[in-house]
């Protein structure tokens, strides 16, 4: 008989894993959902998948071949999805905290006017002065020379004006290229010098965390539910004259040596015993394995081996 017993230190790390992944489906799930229906049924979904995940090959190890591969085609599914909504989380977690160190840049705001504009009057002072230049003034030398000083101080007046607006204009792109900086993650950034555009990087992590994560809890809770074996083994009842004396059945674990019930109690069929471990997995056909789980001598466990071959032999 076959049966799955808990190891306690394996255990915490399985029940942790899975804790933490169910976590990441509820806020994923609540993220993706619009109304409040849906993210609870996101969140119920996410949270069967990531349990499913995590806990079928733990369940299935014990079946047979056609429960097997029916078990890793689920599997396969459930880790898929659940490694594509832990993504979601963590490039939605990575978009806000962009937001945030974004959010700390200063903004630089124009105060002037563009430098389309101060061009345009620009290029009239500069035709109305090369005008006045080229005029005879005659009777109006006066008027010429003034209007010619003007025009050449208003022209210095949009230079500086220009000048203003291409620094501010400056200002402007450099915080916006320090705003798209703190948008970008600064590990996955560096992800962008081999080629990979910003969003693939950040997927790509994302997707590499969620797959560690439930490649731990996975691997946790095989070792945390490991299968054990139990056989029951009646002795036939010893006949002594006309009176029948019936021996106990003795159960036997797949890590304990069951004790005789009393002097005349004949010892348990070790080949039976060790036969049974080897078919569930969790005794290897041994000298020094089978003389560990029987807890007898080395003559005894190499005298059972011998016997496990022929035993092989006949079959």
């Amino acid at each position: 008989m076959r049966h799955l017993s808990l190891n306690t230190e394996p255990a915490l790390l399985a029940v942790t894993a899975t804790v933490t992944a169910a976590c990441l489906s509820i806020v994923a799930g609540w993220q993706r959902g619009g109304w409040a229906t849906e993210r609870a049924l996101w969140i119920a979904v996410g949270v069967v998948l990531v349990v499913a995940a995590h806990l079928l090959p733990a369940l299935c190890r014990s079946h047979g071949w056609r429960l097997r591969i029916l078990g890793v085609a689920l599997w396969i599914g459930c880790m898929a999805a659940t490694c594509y909504g832990h993504a979601v989380f963590f490039v939605m977690a990575q978009k806000h905290a962009g937001e945030i160190r974004a959010a700390a840049v200063p903004v630089v705001e124009a105060t002037g006017r563009n430098l389309a504009e101060i061009a345009n009057d620009r290029a009239g002072v500069v035709a109305r002065l090369a005008r006045v230049t080229e005029r005879q003034c005659r009777d109006r030398c006066a008027t010429v020379r003034i209007e010619r000083v003007s025009l050449t101080a208003r022209l210095d007046a949009l230079s500086v004006e220009a000048a203003e607006a291409q620094r501010a204009e400056a200002a402007q792109d450099q915080a916006a290229t320090a705003r798209a900086a703190a948008m970008a993650d600064p590990v996955t950034g560096a992800l962008t010098a081999f080629g990979l555009p910003a969003a693939h990087a950040d997927l790509a992590a994302g997707l590499a965390f969620a797959a560690v994560l439930e490649g731990v809890a996975c691997f946790a809770w095989l070792l945390a539910l490991s299968p054990a074996v139990v056989t029951e083994t009646a002795s036939t009842p010893v006949q002594q004259g006309s009176n029948a004396q019936s021996v106990t059945p003795v159960t036997e674990a797949s890590n304990a040596v069951a004790a005789p019930e009393n002097g005349d109690t004949e010892s348990q069929d070790d080949v039976t015993r060790v036969l049974a471990a080897i078919a569930a997995d969790v005794l290897r056909p041994t000298v020094n394995e089978i003389r560990k789980f029987l807890g007898c001598s080395q003559t005894r466990a190499a005298s059972v081996r011998k016997q496990l071959a022929i035993a092989k032999e006949q079959l």
